[in-house]
């Protein structure tokens, strides 16, 4: 939004303030100039009225979390976003392009190399195995481990709700932008984090809960055996990735990961987190995992390299960023939920029956 600002351009913001994103009093916090309206992507109205005037439509709205409500996925993130066509299509509206937010999700467990059978595309792992401390890949076929690979484009495989919904929402949004004539293109975010990401999001919270665990003399909770990898993307790139894709005609009606394409463990995270702050890193690991957690996820940024974007920024520069910005807040708020508690509430966070859990 303010990089469109500071573009001179008249903006249109259209968000429910979803309270378990922005708190039950929100005050968002808006540029000079910017048209706000407070409503829902389920309602058809509410598309009309965002609409007048518009030309270009950065669609970043998405219902998250781990949320067993499963057709609120689908209402907000596809039928919200096939309305958004709808109307498009309805009222003749000159929308230029359209970028919709996807997800890394939609790869699911991810893809991996076997040495004997290739390429596999494994289901999710199951909780018996899980609760067995298995935590890496096998072949399907051959039952040994696999390789864990960068996610490309073409190989999605989504499992859970917010990854269904995902997908579902990139091809309505791609195939409905083709079939009307507005060039449409799918952004598929590795985790973004920077300054101003929602401190009460459960969702996307790693920097956040570690931060507070330190903060409090708490150890930091780490699952599984904090080996998995995970790729960082700075809230900057990408912003500067939509700029991107909206500026390329050559990305229209394409879906491109965004990402770093560098793997981070949990643990190399925490580690680097408690250098910054000056602390000894405290860990509680006790074969706890979460429920429908996949093992890898790094995403290949191949694809959108060829359009002329590449990350900018570090890790380093993420975590900086974001204590920064804290630091200017004063301190962290004291009324942040206790995300380990909502998991364990809704049965997300179990434990191995596993001795030694690997």
């Amino acid at each position: 939004m303010s990089a469109l600002v500071l573009r001179n351009w008249e903006v249109t913001v259209l968000d429910s303030l979803e309270t378990r994103v922005h708190g039950s009093t929100p005050k968002p916090v808006l540029p000079r100039g910017v048209r706000f309206l407070h409503a829902d992507v389920r309602d058809k109205s509410a598309w009309e009225r965002a609409l007048e005037g518009v030309q270009i439509v950065f669609h970043q709205a998405a219902y998250q979390d781990y949320m067993n409500d499963y057709s609120t996925f689908f209402h907000s993130n596809v039928v919200g976003t096939a309305l958004l066509f709808e109307v498009i299509r309805q009222h003749h509206l000159p929308i230029r392009k359209v970028i919709v937010a996807s997800s890394q999700a939609v790869y699911g467990e991810g893809q991996y190399q076997c040495t004997t059978h290739g390429l596999v595309l494994p289901s999710a792992r199951s909780t018996e195995r899980m609760q067995r401390g298995e935590w890496e890949v096998r072949c399907p076929q051959c039952a040994e481990f696999v390789q864990p690979l960068l996610l490309r484009e073409e190989y999605s495989n989504p499992f859970n709700q917010y990854a269904l919904s995902k997908f579902s929402q990139e091809l309505a949004a791609l195939r409905l932008g083709r079939a009307i004539g507005v060039p449409t293109v799918a952004l598929r975010y590795s985790i973004t984090q920077g300054p101003r990401q929602s401190l009460l999001n459960q969702y996307s919270g790693i920097l956040r809960i570690f931060l507070r665990r330190i903060k409090a003399r708490q150890p930091i909770i780490i699952y599984e055996d904090g080996l998995q990898t995970r790729d960082f993307v700075h809230i900057k790139d990408v912003v500067e990735a939509n700029l991107k894709v909206l500026e390329t005609e050559n990305a229209n009606y394409e879906a491109y990961n965004v990402g770093s394409g560098q793997r981070t463990t949990v643990l190399d995270y925490a580690d680097l987190l408690a250098r910054k702050l000056k602390t000894e890193l405290n860990v509680r690991m006790a074969g706890e995992f979460r429920v429908g957690d996949n093992r890898h996820s790094v995403s290949s940024i191949d694809k959108i390299r060829t359009l002329g974007w590449g990350p900018r920024r570090s890790l380093d520069c993420i975590i900086d960023d974001f204590l920064t910005w804290i630091n200017d807040l004063g301190e962290l708020p004291s009324d942040i939920p206790d995300a380990e508690a909502h998991m364990r509430a809704g049965g997300i966070v179990q434990t191995t029956n596993a001795t030694n859990p690997a």
